[in-house]
């Protein structure tokens, strides 16, 4: 079987090719019918798109799947969350996040979450930011994002001075962008302004393997499948350890942010796998095959 797949992969490189194509066309598909359906590529959390957040200390007798679902059916037409938050591992409050930005609807949302939970002007705050700030912070980080991946263009540019590799690393890392944004979105979670530091964070790791990848392949001599497999070898032990991290601030980080980071790290850097150890070989071996023959 190990044999078997071997061959594959060293044989059927170009028919390999067309699978991580195939997922950026049904990540674009997705993320299209996201736009279509919504009105943005992504789920935007209240600090991208404006809104505000009701925190309550908490205390055993709140049940918050039964007060997120009472809300709910109370205000079918609001985009309303509750997350916790906690300290050393315990809950100490709990934050119901809306889209409510009047003063009025923000009064409803409390007086409806009073009748659920008592509470004395101590036991909560309120906290708001308008559409126009979350549209403008994101269009802010949207531009840090875009700047970030031409620079890193460049830089790939100038490093290897050859437009194929070049263009393959920035279309490794494009590819894994947009596939993880797009599998994001399934999930169903609201990207808030630590998604935007996760994207750009991954970035820098998607580039990393590629760079690997493109220097043994290109710089140094000997057997192409024999650089191939060694610089595998040392991307998959980095991702694997990475990997392995993320997995364990996962399952003992509490913090909604952090695990938000987590989340998107973990999915992009499996997705990476794919478009760096497949696409990304894949079109460094059709590039080296056509320079052999001029």
């Amino acid at each position: 079987m190990k044999n078997k797949l071997k061959s594959i992969y060293e044989h059927k490189y170009k028919k390999l090719l067309i699978i991580p194509f195939i997922v950026l066309i049904l990540a674009f598909i997705q993320i299209g019918t996201q736009y279509a359906v919504t009105g943005d590529f992504v789920n935007k959390g209240i600090t991208l798109k404006g809104g505000s957040t009701i925190t309550i200390d908490y205390d055993t007798s709140i049940s918050i799947p039964e007060l997120e679902n009472f809300l709910s059916n109370k205000f079918p037409l609001a985009d309303i969350s509750i997350r916790t938050i906690s300290s050393a591992g315990i809950i100490k409050s709990i934050a119901v996040d809306s889209d409510a930005q009047d003063q009025n609807e923000i009064n409803a949302l409390l007086i409806a979450i009073q009748e659920k939970v008592p509470l004395s002007e101590e036991a909560y705050g309120i906290e708001t930011m308008g559409s126009s700030l979350g549209a403008s912070f994101f269009k802010q980080t949207a531009i840090a994002l875009l700047i970030a991946f031409i620079l890193m263009g460049i830089v790939v540019l100038v490093y290897f001075r050859t437009i194929v590799p070049s263009l393959a690393v920035i279309l490794a890392a494009f590819s894994d962008i947009v596939v993880t944004l797009a599998i994001f979105n399934l999930t169903g979670i609201k990207l808030s302004t630590a998604g935007i530091a996760a994207f750009l964070m991954l970035i820098g790791y998607s580039v990393d393997t590629d760079i690997l990848l493109s220097t043994r392949v290109l710089k140094r001599k000997g057997e192409l499948m024999s650089k191939i497999y060694g610089a595998m070898k040392t991307g998959l032990t980095m991702s694997a350890t990475t990997l392995t991290a993320i997995l364990v601030a996962l399952i003992f980080v509490q913090s909604e942010v952090v695990k938000q980071i987590m989340i998107i790290l973990f999915i992009g850097l499996l997705v990476d796998l794919l478009m760096t150890w497949i696409q990304n070989v894949g079109i460094l071996r059709i590039y080296l095959e056509k320079k052999k023959k001029y």
